[in-house]
Formats: structure tokens, C-alpha cells, sequence
């Protein structure tokens, strides 16, 4: 939003950017979905500001298995899912072809790219836990499926449960990718299940981790990867299929933005050889446009007519994108700024009061004008030397920055870079992003939940 001085406009503008989004989810009490409720990154209430392993702790969970999803929250209850070892080996693999592709490895053997493993794995329990959001305490935990996945993920940053979950209020949408997607209700029940009979080859053995998007009735589910790309619709009542589409796309790792422009619904994807609009009712294409590099992984953004999408690995670019016209907009004035120094690879941006906030995995901030793109501030280091992986968070012009030393870097959100307080949990590693709800953090380590909390 625009920093305006008539205070008339200025709710005109909070209107446009939240009519969309349900009452109930407004609630600050609710987290329902990857980027919170308002799909910018940003919490209703506030979060607390100071916390070590000896205050401000409020509870804490063993979490078994491994996971690097970001949990949701819909009032009291939590939702995470994780992967746990049965202790069954991986599969036998086939003897290696005796002519295999130039330049690679024989289909099924087994071998380390920059990632992980591209072979059979051990077999795996793919598992949703509710967990009561004032004690920790584990409500139920249900197997969605055992099984060997066909191929690992990165070994310092991925996992068997990186696909964060979703939640109407009374349904978690639980999707493990080439695993399938599993609807329960809130006391566990399944209500039912989908297979869609892919085995998705992703670059490099990097691993799986696009969330499910929900929006009304629909769920939405992209399946970027090396070998026939798609995009799904299903009913979120019954799992049925609405459509699918295919897509001209490699591995990429960004969740699908539902938005509302000129009223029109539209659904947002944005990957490495275009950024598409697709109409949610049948799957076509409203607009494109070129221009990401590779390996695309944050989530776009939306206010006021202007999407803004990113891309922080090879060929990096951050474009802003003014709706309103239809077809390929590559090279057209639809483009009304982009960027290419300082992005962020990994993690997705925060847009609140007309600033877009992102962070490099190596650590710097860069805060700009969402309607010029010019800097406030840029490539800003942290306290001390860090990698990050997981998304920052607001809440109550404060901006949370979780990393992968345990620390919890907390900045004041606005035109100047100012550092409030550096939290820090001994012997954690954050990949998940932090959650806010209820005035609660809930922070997701290796093996541990925290809900961080004033005492």
C-alpha cells in the first residue's frame, strides 16, 4: 500500500487488499496456509520481540522424523507433517544399462548430484500431526502413506516433507508430491485421499517442496520437474479432478498466488520460462510473461493491481507486473520495473505498506518501493555472518528472519535497516519458516517445535 496521506484513501486501499480473504481468516489466531493469511508474508497481531532457551519459551515439541514444512495453525491446533524411517532398507536397483545416456548415469543407479540422491530410497512413513497450540501437546498423528520414494532430496536443505499444508478451518490438506494428497478433518478422520501417478524427476535431486494452493472450493497444484510438467484443479470437497494442464516448464518450487483483478479471479505461477495467469475455472492461460531465470522458488506477490515475482539463481530478476491485458506481455509496459542485483534464491518476500522485503541465502535485506523499486535500503548484512533458507515473517511492523545459526534476527520494518534484537535457540537449524499466530512464534527446528511467547 501507498504511503498517502488522506486517511480515506488509505482505507480504500486496506479494503482492495483484504476483501478477498475470508473474515474468519483474518482471525490472529489463524495461519492458514504458506505465507500466512494474506499470501504477503505477513500476521494479524503481534509476536514477541526478545527470547532465549531460558525465557519466553513457552512450550516445546519433539517432532520424529523429518520435515522442513512450514506448520499452519487455525486456532488451537497446529498442523505439520513430517517423513519417519520404517528401517526398511531402499529397494533393490536394477542392473545399470550397459550403454547409458551420454554424459549421464543408467536409469535406477544410484548416484550424489549437487542435491542428493537420485536413486530408490528407504522406505518412509509420510505423517500429518495436530498439535494443541497453548500446550504442545500432540493431539494425533495419521499415516498418509508408506512407501520408498524413487529419489532423495538436497542433503543439507530438503526433505521427504517439504510441501507445506493447507487449511479451510475445517480441513488440512496434507501433500507430499509424488506421495499424493490427503484431506482430513480436524479430529483426524481421512476423508479422502489422491494419487496422481507421478514419480516427479526434479533437477538434480534437489527434492520436492511446492505447497498446495487453496482458494474457495478449488485446490491448486503445480507439478514442475523434469519430465512433463502440469497443473492440477481439484474439488477440495471430494479430491475430484476439475482439469489439468500441461506446462512447458522444468523443476521449479513456487506456490501458485490466487488473486482477484478487475473482477476476475486469476491463479499465479511463476517459473523459470514464464510467469502465467491461468483462469482457475478451466486451466487457461490469461497472460504470460518471460523473464525469470532459473530455478524458481519464491512465491509471488500482489497489491493493487501489480504482481511481483522473483527469481534469485541464475539470470536473476524480479519483475513488477501491472494486470489488466491479456496475452504474452513479455517486453510491453505491462513491465513497469525489474531488478537483478541482490534477490533472493530460496526464500519468498514480504510486501506490506507498499515495501518489498527480501533476504539472499547468504544473508542480505534489501527493502524497496513496491511501486518505483527503488531502494529504501539494499543488501543490508545481518549481526553476524549467516545462511538463511527460511522466509521472513511480519507482524506488527516488526519483520522476523529465521536462520540456519538458531537465530531469530528481528528488524523494525520500514525505510531505514534497523536491527531490534537477535534471539537465538542453542543447537537449532531453521529451514522452516517461522509462523505467527495468537501473539505467538512458533519456530520449527531439525526435530523440535517451539511456541515462543512473553511469559
Amino acid at each position: 500500500m501507498r504511503r498517502i496521506g488522506n486517511g480515506i484513501h488509505l482505507t480504500i486501499l486496506l479494503v482492495g487488499a483484504y476483501a478477498l480473504i475470508p473474515a474468519q481468516v483474518s482471525n490472529q489466531a489463524h495461519w492458514p496456509q504458506w505465507r500466512g493469511p494474506f499470501f504477503n508474508g505477513m500476521a494479524r497481531g503481534d509476536a514477541p520481540t526478545n527470547w532465549s532457551d531460558t525465557s519466553n519459551v513457552k512450550w516445546k515439541t519433539a517432532i520424529p522424523g523429518k520435515g522442513h514444512s512450514t506448520p499452519i495453525v487455525w486456532g488451537d491446533r497446529i498442523f505439520l507433517t513430517t517423513a519417519i524411517p520404517t528401517g526398511k532398507p531402499a529397494p533393490a536397483e536394477p542392473t545399470p544399462s550397459a550403454n547409458p545416456p551420454s554424459g549421464g548415469q543408467g536409469e535406477g543407479r544410484r548416484g550424489r548430484g549437487a542435491g542428493g540422491d537420485t536413486g530408490p530410497q528407504a522406505e518412509h512413513k509420510f505423517e500429518v500431526l495436530c498439535i494443541d497450540r497453548k500446550s504442545g501437546k500432540i493431539i494425533w498423528q495419521r499415516t498418509a502413506k508408506i512407501a520408498a520414494p524413487h529419489e532423495g532430496y538436497h542433503r543439507v536443505y530438503g526433505s521427504f516433507a517439504s510441501n507445506s499444508p493447507v487449511t479451510d478451518g475445517k480441513h488440512v490438506f496434507a501433500f507430499f508430491g509424488s506421495r499424493g494428497l490427503y484431506a482430513y478433518d480436524f479430529d483426524g478422520k481421512l476423508i479422502w485421499e489422491k494419487d496422481f501417478g507421478v514419480q516427479m524427476k526434479i533437477k538434480l535431486g534437489f527434492g520436492e517442496g511446492t505447497a498446495p494452493l487453496l482458494d474457495g472450493n478449488r485446490l491448486f497444484l503445480v507439478y514442475d520437474h523434469e519430465a512433463g510438467s502440469f497443473m492440477v484443479a481439484l474439488d477440495k470437497r471430494n479430491g475430484k479432478e476439475l482439469w489439468r494442464v500441461p506446462r512447458d516448464e522444468a523443476t521449479s518450487w513456487s506456490t501458485p498466488l490466487a488473486i482477484e483483478h478487475a473482477g476476475r479471479r486469476q491463479v499465479i505461477v511463476a517459473a523459470t520460462k514464464k510467469v502465467r495467469s491461468y483462469d482457475p475455472e478451466n486451466g487457461k492461460v490469461i497472460w504470460e510473461v518471460a523473464g525469470l531465470g532459473g530455478n524458481v522458488v519464491p512465491v509471488p506477490v500482489y497489491q493493487n493491481g501489480i504482481v511481483y515475482v522473483m527469481s534469485g539463481f541464475r539470470d536473476p530478476r524480479l519483475m513488477a507486473i501491472k494486470l489488466g491485458k491479456e496475452g504474452d506481455l513479455t517486453g510491453t509496459d505491462s513491465i513497469l520495473w525489474s531488478q537483478t542485483r541482490g534477490l533472493a534464491y530460496t526464500t519468498s518476500p514480504v510486501l506490506h505498506e507498499n515495501r518489498l522485503y527480501f533476504v539472499t541465502d547468504s544473508g542480505l535485506v534489501t527493502a524497496l518501493n513496491a511501486t518505483t523499486g527503488e531502494p529504501h535500503f539494499a543488501q543490508m548484512r545481518l549481526p553476524k555472518t549467516s545462511n538463511v533458507k527460511a522466509s521472513p515473517v511480519g507482524a506488527n511492523g516488526k519483520l522476523y528472519l529465521a536462520t540456519e545459526d538458531g537465530d531469530v534476527v528481528v528488524f523494525r520494518m520500514g525505510e531505514k535497516f534497523e536491527v531490534i534484537a537477535t534471539n537465538t535457540l542453542a543447537d537449532q537449524v531453521f529451514i522452516a519458516t517461522p509462523v505467527i499466530a495468537g501473539g505467538n512464534l512458533f519456530l520449527r527446528g531439525q526435530n523440535t517445535l517451539f511456541c515462543i511467547g512473553q511469559s
